[in-house]
């Protein structure tokens, strides 16, 4: 196994914990969670509802792939952290959906909380494997 890489990301959101954007080891890459903050202003409020908050969180994850050279097409696993599971899962689906061909879907694993970092509702992140 080589060494990892711990990548921190010019225009990816400010992190809000002590963390690395990703971390990537022979080919393959974990992309920390995101949440909807604004990676042009960090002070800006989260948008309102689920909606919003998932669409802001897959376009922030968009950055960090997209600083590392990757897409969408690259994610092979993600993980969704939602914290109103009955209220929010179908609105979420709705918006997470639009951003994956059909037959290009990663595996996942959606999983209800009772708290997030900045009273977010939504929080995502991914396994993405780099292409050879």
């Amino acid at each position: 196994m080589s060494a990892p890489i711990f990548h921190m990301l010019a225009g990816a959101p400010a992190p809000v914990a002590p963390y690395s954007h990703a971390v990537e080891v022979d080919g393959w890459v974990l992309v920390t969670g995101q949440l909807a903050t604004d990676p042009d202003d960090d002070a800006t409020p989260l948008p309102e509802g689920v909606e919003a908050q998932t669409v802001k969180t897959m376009e922030n994850l968009k950055r960090v792939l997209a600083g590392l050279g990757l897409g969408f097409e690259h994610v092979v696993q993600s993980r969704v952290f939602i914290t109103e599971f009955e209220r929010d899962y179908a609105a979420m689906n709705a918006v997470y959906a639009t951003y994956f061909a059909e037959d290009r879907r990663p595996a996942r694993t959606c999983i209800g909380v009772t708290g997030l970092a900045r009273g977010a509702l939504v929080e995502i992140d991914f396994v993405v494997r780099r292409p050879d």
